[in-house]
């Protein structure tokens, strides 16, 4: 069983050839263990230096007698670190087999190899940050635009934190009020502030549904979105992906149903992590290759957040198109009509489409319209019209959850004090919202949320 009071040891920088590598120790016997495979070029030991000083030298393997790698050694002191323990950083070259010999070497003499997330853990259990503080770190590592990247800043340097806090105060102020007319049976029920305590619970859940509300949206920027690109052969679905893109991803041809499988990539619009996939051509077929293709397209739409409907503007709608239509009838749907840049162009556009968009793949006249549509799409998706960068988003459903579960204490709290039910039953209500506003800061916990939080980090942070 892992103790906080082993010293760990782990590879900081990802595996393969890169410019240095990073091995992490933290620990009370960190400097000490360290020291036994550095020398420094000034003879000086590691346990000698200032904190927070970097010094240059040589990792040894002391019973081979052999120089390991040219390195830099930094020596951080507890309790200004990240763990809030003993921290040394080994930054020797990168590639795989320097790291992993200083690894060994921290090993043999002590440390032991940190599980997943256990060096942000450590952090949380020495009370440098909480949970939701925790569980940004690793929403920084994994943010797919700076969108994302802001919110999880703005989580980690504890405004989410804050917000919670500051509810919970309000929670235990009631939560006493409440609990000290039970411990004192000669004040009788009427006596109590009652109006004041309903006005707090009013107040404190209105601020929790503000949070709630915002998760959908926060989500998406967390989490990122999927659009498929969908439509009958030839209506320039792949020219549509190449331009939306701005490069040459999928191949194009006059041959209809050229693609034949789902193409996927990646972009950013206005902060959001969009993933757009060009599929085959929806039609009948009896070509095996073309039948899958078409599985695969329908799946797709299942799949996707976001379909973009492509039409031809350069024709008359067919039979075809309209069973389009109907697959798509259920989803989020942006439907453009392209090639409009085609000399006589003209289509009769079906009425009770919306959002409408008329491009061209072929000249980019629409494509920056049609990625507003995209955006508006996710946010109507969300059920919010979008929230300036100042304001507070919730992006992890676990906060979504806790926050949902004191919203609901804080229902049965108001009924039970609006019907006279006995004050200890409304007790435990209130009680109950204040311990599920805790589990988003760590105030309330328990091991299986502490695993199921640091079992996402990878090792070595």
């Amino acid at each position: 069983m892992n103790h906080i009071e082993d010293t760990i040891a782990a590879i900081s920088t990802p595996p393969g050839e890169g410019g240095i590598g990073i091995v992490r120790i933290s620990g009370s016997s960190a400097v000490s263990i360290a020291d036994k495979i550095f020398i420094s070029s000034k003879n000086r030991r590691l346990s000698e230096l200032k904190s927070h000083s970097l010094t240059h030298g040589f990792v040894w393997d002391r019973g081979a007698n052999k120089r390991i790698d040219e390195a830099l050694a930094t020596v951080m002191r507890a309790p200004n670190t990240y763990t809030r323990e003993d921290v040394v950083e080994i930054n020797c070259h990168g590639g795989m087999q320097a790291v992993k010999a200083v690894m060994f070497l921290l090993l043999k003499e002590g440390a032991r190899i940190a599980e997943p997330g256990e060096f942000t853990k450590r952090a949380f259990l020495n009370g440098r940050i909480d949970l939701s503080q925790a569980e940004a770190v690793i929403d920084i590592i994994r943010a797919k635009s700076d969108r994302a990247e802001t919110l999880a800043l703005s989580q980690l340097e504890g405004r989410l934190s804050s917000k919670i806090s500051a509810l919970r105060e309000q929670l235990a102020e009631l939560c006493a009020h409440i609990e000290a007319h039970i411990d004192f049976p000669e004040d009788e029920p009427e006596t109590m502030d009652k109006a004041g305590i309903l006005a707090t619970v009013d107040s404190v859940k209105n601020e929790l549904k503000k949070l709630s509300e915002s998760y959908e949206e926060g989500r998406l920027f967390r989490e990122g979105v999927s659009v498929a690109i969908v439509g009958k052969p030839n209506v320039g679905k792949s020219s549509l992906l190449n331009a939306i893109l701005e490069k040459d991803r999928a191949i194009v041809t006059e041959i209809p149903g050229t693609t034949r499988d789902v193409i996927e990539d990646s972009l950013n619009i206005k902060g959001l992590p969009v993933r757009i996939m060009d599929t085959a051509g929806i039609r009948d077929s009896h070509d095996l290759a073309e039948i899958e293709g078409v599985r695969r397209s329908l799946k797709a739409i299942d799949r996707a957040d976001i379909v973009i409907a492509v039409l031809d503007a350069s024709k008359s709608m067919d039979g075809a198109d309209q069973e389009l239509l109907e697959k798509v009838q259920d989803k989020k749907t942006v439907y453009l009509f392209n090639k409009t840049d085609i000399t006589g162009a003209d289509f009769d556009e079906p009425s009770g489409l919306s959002p409408v968009v008329k491009a061209s793949a072929k000249t980019g006249k629409g494509i920056e319209l049609l990625k507003e549509e995209i955006y508006s799409a996710c946010l109507a998706n969300s059920g919010s019209k979008g929230v300036a960068s100042e304001d507070l988003l919730i992006t992890n459903l676990r906060h979504k959850q806790a926050i949902d579960k004191a919203i609901h204490a804080l229902e049965e709290t108001k009924t039970g004090l609006e019907t006279n039910l006995h004050l200890e039953f409304v007790a435990v209500s209130s009680r109950e919202s204040l311990d599920s506003l805790g589990e988003i800061i760590g105030a309330v916990t328990s091991d299986d949320i502490l695993n199921r939080v640091f079992s996402q980090f990878c090792i070595g942070k």
